[in-house]
């Protein structure tokens, strides 16, 4: 059910995903080289803040400023991916007010097609990082094949969420300020700055009822440390992933018939 709209129209959603990526850098001279350059900047500008100024303690052994830039960009990276979507789900179906009406139009592949978007500029960002990583340690670990293995369950939550949101989005147009909010609250309550072995012991568990925190440390394990998948968590993350799509899809079909009458 959750991959079905996906394989039937997966010509129209690789279409329109190409397009929306095209279109954003549209105009611009540098281009698609922006999904670049923006993450490294940011890369830099928290690494002075928060190793030079701060100087966060570590558990893992960083070599030198580089090797902690790279922890931070991981940790950006699905922050930004989670983010690129939930921020613009609520307004899917409001800005594609045209689609409603036609009853041939798949509205469900919306957030597939925002999804594609996002996975793009993940991809360029994965990139980045083992380029990185290679040119301080001339070698990369064997674990960045599991990166696809990874992401699958963090898809199909984005997925979840990104059905919900556009819904909710059609309805209540305060919810796009509110995830505005979120997108920054959540920042700080991830395990993008600091590890969740910094946190007091009895609050470590409550970590992981965060989303993102279990992506986020696996993905420096596999493409930072060399560390194979923790492979029951990532049971456990998958089985609510699948849970949270189904739910978010079940919504979205239930309650698709009311956006004509609201928009």
């Amino acid at each position: 059910m959750i991959f079905a709209c996906l394989i039937r129209h997966r010509d129209l959603i690789l279409q329109l995903a190409k397009r929306e990526v095209i279109g954003r850098y549209r105009g611009s001279v540098m281009g698609v080289l922006w999904s670049i350059v923006h993450p490294l900047v940011m890369v830099v500008v928290y690494m002075l803040v928060f190793h030079v100024v701060f100087n966060p303690k570590w558990e893992m052994q960083t070599e030198g400023r580089a090797e902690f830039g790279l922890f931070l960009f991981a940790g950006l990276m699905v922050h930004s991916f989670f983010i690129e979507c939930a921020s613009r789900a609520p307004n899917l179906v409001v800005n594609h007010g045209n689609y409603v009406k036609k009853i041939m139009f798949p509205l469900e592949i919306l957030p597939w097609v925002s999804l594609g978007s996002a996975l793009f500029h993940a991809s360029v960002s994965v990139g980045v990082l083992l380029l990185c990583y290679g040119f301080i340690h001339l070698t990369l670990n064997w674990t960045v094949m599991l990166f696809p293995v990874l992401m699958l369950p963090l898809v199909l939550m984005v997925l979840g969420f990104s059905w919900f949101l556009a819904s909710v989005g059609v309805f209540l147009r305060d919810v796009g300020q509110v995830i505005g909010v979120s997108s920054s609250v959540m920042l700080f309550l991830s395990p993008v700055f600091y590890p969740v072995s910094a946190l007091p012991a009895a609050f470590q568990p409550l970590m992981y009822l965060n989303p993102l925190t279990f992506q986020v440390e696996q993905m420096r394990n596999i493409l930072i440390m060399g560390k194979p998948l923790a492979w029951q968590g990532l049971a456990i993350y998958f089985l609510c992933s699948v849970l949270v799509a189904w739910l978010g899809l079940w919504w979205f079909q239930k309650t698709r018939k009311g956006f004509a009458d609201v928009l």
